[in-house]
């Protein structure tokens, strides 16, 4: 059975003048036009597509990648607003339709929006809506694990920090006080699982690891700065986070564990507003 919306492994059937049509294992078929059809293919072939309705309201397969699919969240830009809704850009030539029934707030042409696709069960096609929250409960967090990375894309600032879609499948926040750089909505980068939150199904993230494991990497990083700044570092525990990401850009927690066991193996000394190397005894004693 052909999904609408997703991506679907079809065969070549048959070759037309304007493309070929592909065949799912049950018949159905579906035309690829010729634009979007791999030179070198032939009858026979298997192809990964994705189908979905084109401006003439055919369902057609192309070779193109959409930014997500049904099934998905994605932050998407409003590139028309008309008498039935809105349309936003989702990477394919036919835009995704925003309708007046399924916008949360009011849409402008030119701004982004938080929106899951969905196919709308009356007309068949395929829809988006800002009104997620009723989607939350099907969150299949147990695919997650705290620690995790995952794959995030940074959408709306809120008070409390940036709210967040998490490998387009689940919505998390990422602290203001756990950031310490720039972050642009839209903007895709990598991200930890922190706290999986099943009260709201929601998942909170930070943008670093936790623990141990990133510590004794960032000792190194210290050590390495530390040797091309001629010894010093105007850093200690008592620097602020913006402070210790700005420089050697690490979370202040991992730092401190970092300095904490270098100055226990004696590489460095831990001054009051500086870190510095250490002095070895033979050196001392010349």
């Amino acid at each position: 059975m052909i999904k609408y919306g997703e991506h679907n492994r079809l065969r070549i059937n048959r070759e037309v003048d304007f493309g070929v049509y592909l065949i799912d294992d049950d018949g159905t078929e579906v035309l690829m036009p010729a634009r979007y059809v791999p030179e070198d293919a032939q009858i026979g072939d298997e192809i990964e597509a994705f189908v979905y309705f084109d401006s003439e309201d055919r369902i057609v397969a192309t070779t193109d990648t959409p930014k997500a699919k049904v099934g998905e969240f994605a932050y998407l830009k409003a590139v028309a607003v008309s008498k039935v809704g809105a349309f936003l850009d989702w990477g394919l030539p036919k835009d995704l339709m925003l309708p007046y029934s399924e916008q949360k707030r009011k849409v402008y042409t030119g701004s982004h929006y938080l929106v899951r696709i969905y196919v709308d069960d009356k007309t068949n096609r395929i829809v988006s809506t800002t009104k997620v929250g009723r989607y939350l409960e099907d969150s299949v967090l147990t695919e997650l694990e705290e620690g995790q990375e995952v794959d995030i894309t940074v959408c709306d600032s809120t008070y409390m920090g940036y709210q967040v879609i998490v490998n387009k499948q689940f919505l998390g926040l990422l602290y203001k006080n756990e950031v310490f750089r720039n972050l642009e909505p839209g903007e895709q980068t990598k991200g930890y699982v922190k706290k999986i939150r099943w009260d709201d199904f929601r998942v909170d993230v930070r943008l670093q690891p936790d623990g141990y494991g990133q510590v004794e990497p960032a000792a190194e990083t210290i050590l390495r700065v530390l040797n091309e700044r001629g010894g010093k570092l105007p850093l200690s525990d008592k620097s602020a986070p913006e402070e210790v990401y700005e420089q050697l850009q690490m979370s202040k927690k991992v730092f401190k564990k970092a300095i904490g066991g270098l100055y226990k193996d004696r590489k460095i000394i831990i001054g009051v507003d500086e870190i510095k190397l250490a002095i070895p005894k033979r050196r001392q004693r010349e």
